[in-house]
């Protein structure tokens, strides 16, 4: 399906459903995710490596950009104004902001079969936060350090009266999604299920991960133009690399 799905990476992984991933990323990284799976779902949190108390800000994302979900043109901010990554190609059109992260106690609200690593190995039942957490770990956050994340290839639609419905079928086999990094990045990815899926069984969907680069964006990017306040995020992101 798409034609940015990473044949000119300079790295490629396959990331099995149900587990997580991270790497810090540098400027200029892209990272294509391409979904092997229908309803393939992607948490997604981003750091400041060299300052972890800087992290994903939805909220500010959306208000800055004054939308509900996120696709191409959009960029993702950190909680200093800054921009953390830009969705600079997209096949899905739609990436849920709003649903969260599937928590423990939602296996067992939907009558998923909680399985131990002990009974079934890497084919274990996990949860997005329990992924989040033992990724954060390894740079030393916990949970005080979790923030709201996005929801890559989900989409969650909202009816008149604000109730919030998961939309299955939103994502097919070979969907990708682009983001190029606009400021060096920790990037923590798990592939656990959404919160609402109401699949009856735990999924395992994976994606496969391409690491590329990119050249630096200028005033006529689709990302800088989408929205005045995105110029002022890449404003921020060059003070901020200049040092002073």
């Amino acid at each position: 399906m798409s034609t940015h799905s990473g044949d000119d990476a300079r790295y490629t992984t396959h990331l099995p459903g149900g587990h997580h991933w991270s790497l810090r990323l540098r400027r200029g990284t892209t990272l294509t995710l391409t979904a092997r799976e229908a309803d393939t779902n992607v948490g997604l949190l981003c750091y400041n490596p060299e300052n972890l108390l800087e992290r994903l800000n939805l909220p500010d994302t959306l208000k800055a950009q004054h939308t509900f979900k996120l696709t191409r043109g959009h960029c993702l901010y950190s909680d200093m104004g800054r921009i953390f990554a830009s969705i600079v190609a997209d096949d899905l059109g739609w990436h849920d902001s709003v649903g969260g992260n599937l928590m423990p106690h939602h296996l067992l609200a939907k009558g998923w079969q909680a399985v131990s690593y002990q009974q079934a190995h890497n084919a274990w039942t996990r949860s997005g936060y329990d992924s989040f957490l033992v990724e954060l770990a390894k740079y030393g956050l916990g949970r005080r350090d979790m923030a709201a994340n996005l929801n890559l290839f989900s989409k969650v639609a909202s009816d008149a009266q604000g109730r919030l419905r998961y939309v299955p079928g939103h994502c097919q086999p070979g969907a990708s999604v682009t983001l190029r990094l606009e400021m060096d990045t920790l990037v923590i990815l798990h592939t656990c299920p959404h919160p609402l899926d109401p699949i009856p069984d735990y999924p395992h969907r994976g994606v496969e991960i391409a690491l590329g680069t990119a050249p630096a964006p200028t005033e006529e990017d689709i990302c800088y133009r989408s929205r005045p306040e995105n110029a002022r995020g890449f404003a921020n992101n060059r003070l901020y690399h200049l040092g002073l």
